[in-house]
């Protein structure tokens, strides 16, 4: 195998910008890792994208298709990479990296025989999925720093009813997780420690 990836899951505001950020400075400041990096944003495979101006919904075939799509444009550079022989890392790995690819699919298409299959050939392209994650007595605090400007005429009501969606939304990630084939880590990131988190992406031991 030439190939190898992380998927970067978590509910908005856990950090998936920074760490995918800090990923990019890692790839490219080791010069035994892969040159071939391919990264594909959230828009590359959700459900609801912004086309021209107009917000269009995929429907569940649709967006699995996409989701196939995806996974087989890996899969086949990995083939071409293969049939080429062997050869170091450096020169002929692939590494991806997928944001929001797996977890809230999963959580999506509950029991679909064909995100099982999806998930799958994911195993098989040695994916590692990063669930980044938050405690519950700072996610006030990070939500509001995101945008400040949008929480000043809050209510308290519905900051604490953005503080438990976040929660309940981690929870069903973690569950998610926890029955996938796809290995996960879990990551807390109160400390945005955003360059120890991808060495311990990139440079720890296998995932169990």
């Amino acid at each position: 195998m030439h190939i190898r990836g992380v998927i970067l899951e978590g509910y908005s505001n856990a950090g998936k910008t920074s760490v995918l950020k800090a990923i990019k400075r890692y790839q490219s400041q080791e010069e035994s890792l892969e040159r071939s990096v391919v990264i594909l944003g959230e828009h590359y495979s959700q459900i609801l994208n912004n086309k021209h101006g107009e917000y269009v919904s995929l429907t569940r075939k649709e967006h699995i298709e996409l989701l196939k799509e995806r996974v087989e444009m890996l899969k086949k550079l990995n083939d071409w990479a293969i049939q080429l022989g062997p050869a170091s890392r450096g020169s002929r790995g692939l590494f991806y990296v997928l944001e929001r690819f797996h977890l809230n699919h999963r959580a999506a298409f509950a029991d679909s025989d064909e995100i099982n299959k999806i998930e799958e050939q994911l195993e098989s392209l040695n994916a590692k999925c990063i669930l980044l994650t938050i405690s519950p007595e700072v996610v006030e605090e990070r939500i509001k720093s995101r945008q400040p400007e949008e929480w000043i005429y809050k209510t308290e009501e519905e900051v604490r009813s953005s503080v438990n969606e976040l929660l309940k939304v981690q929870n069903v990630l973690r569950h998610q997780a926890q029955i996938s084939r796809v290995p996960t880590l879990e990551i807390n990131t109160d400390g945005k420690d955003w360059d120890e988190y991808v060495k311990i992406i990139m440079e720890g031991n296998d995932i169990a």
